[in-house]
């Protein structure tokens, strides 16, 4: 069984031409699970595998990652096999946040019978929850605003910051088995997001040369990242990543 990470964009909101900053999870070149469904990012997954997601997990609400939500509506509402099936796993405290961007729109369809909710199925997570088998763990990223944004670890196999400052205290705890750390990383950071600067002085060298760095500002800028010595993840370009852990309990 071969485990993937494909990006299907990677920059930040302002940063069109990149793609909005999402990713799928794939298992045997299928997906798996897609981080986060911004508009760009899933017009770019549509693109390549030719249906909508089969289940997602939210980090946080700013519009370049939940930007897609009625689009999928359509998809998922108006097709009677899919309706109320798809999986959303969104952290406890984002739920209010995600409901209030993009599913409180009074009457979601014009003729009525409808909560926009009915398209999926939300599944509210803490510190871990389970997707087809397997355990994931949900930590808490540094980016805006405290609880309400959120980083994802399939363990040894994948960490997901999220949009973020650098978090050393918890990459340290969710990073342990050698996984590829797929982190937000921009040329110069700022108050809500890491610079180039910010994670060289906050990371340790064995832990950059196992980072990719996604959600920066233009094409220039990952080059001179990639220039620095760094891997930098472009549009549709997929990571190998390491065969999950077995999760707790399981056979050995």
């Amino acid at each position: 069984m071969s485990w993937a990470l494909r990006f299907h964009g990677v920059g930040n909101a302002s940063a069109v031409e990149l793609g909005s900053p999402m990713a799928t999870i794939e298992r045997d070149g299928l997906p798996w699970l897609t981080i986060d469904c911004g508009n760009e990012g899933l017009s770019a997954f549509l693109a390549h595998y030719g249906q909508p997601p089969p289940a997602l997990f939210i980090t946080h609400t700013h519009l370049d990652h939940v930007g897609g939500f009625e689009r999928l509506f359509v998809s998922e509402y108006f097709d009677p096999a899919r309706r109320g099936r798809m999986p959303v796993y969104v952290p406890a405290s984002v739920v209010p946040l995600l409901h209030q961007r993009v599913g409180a729109y009074p009457n979601v369809l014009a003729e009525g019978g409808a909560n926009f909710w009915d398209a999926f199925r939300v599944i509210p997570v803490g510190d871990a929850f389970w997707h087809d088998g397997l355990r994931l763990e949900v930590f808490p990223a540094r980016h805006h605003w405290p609880d309400t944004a959120f980083g994802l670890r399939l363990p040894g196999s994948l960490v997901w910051t999220g949009d973020t400052r650098p978090i050393p205290e918890q990459l340290r705890r969710h990073a342990d088995r050698d996984e590829l750390v797929a982190h937000d990383c921009g040329l110069h950071g700022n108050p809500s997001h890491s610079g180039l600067d910010d994670l060289e002085r906050e990371y340790a060298p064995s832990l950059l040369a196992r980072c990719v760095l996604y959600h920066y500002a233009s094409a220039a800028d990952g080059q001179a990242m990639s220039a620095r010595g760094h891997r930098v993840a472009l549009p549709g370009e997929t990571f190998p990543l390491g065969e999950p852990a077995a999760p707790p309990g399981a056979p050995a």
